[in-house]
């Protein structure tokens, strides 16, 4: 089993920044993708932003120019820098990684996707 642990939501105005982490912890061999979703009032779930292994990063439109992901392998750990918060951005923020099953040195074949539990950001005009 993985953990994804994720931190850094809250209330701010607009114009604010906020950072979240997420902490994968575990039977980890390694992480492909990581990204963070985001789930509003009344709303679909969404990606915000997504990272490859390797540093490609991918983002919605609406965060463009805004919000920055990155990652530490070595501590299998995701970030998501968000700047020039606005009202639109509250949502719950998820975390969510596509973990190779194992341990240190050893891979057992699966490829499991997790989710964190998630973190409140709220954003008032």
């Amino acid at each position: 089993q993985v953990q994804l642990v994720e931190s850094g939501g809250g209330l701010v105005q607009a114009g604010s920044f906020l950072r979240l982490s997420c902490a994968a912890s575990g039977r980890i061999f390694s992480i492909n993708n990581m990204g963070w979703y985001r789930q509003g009032p009344g709303k679909q779930r969404e990606l915000v932003a997504a990272i490859t292994r390797g540093g490609i990063t991918n983002y919605s439109d609406s965060v463009k120019g805004r919000f920055t992901i990155s990652r530490d392998n070595a501590k299998n750990t995701a970030y998501l820098q968000m700047n020039s918060l606005k009202p639109e951005d509250t949502a719950v923020y998820y975390c969510n990684a596509e973990v190779l099953d194992g341990g240190p040195g050893f891979y057992s074949g699966r490829t499991v996707d997790y989710w964190g539990q998630g973190t409140q950001v709220t954003v008032s005009s």
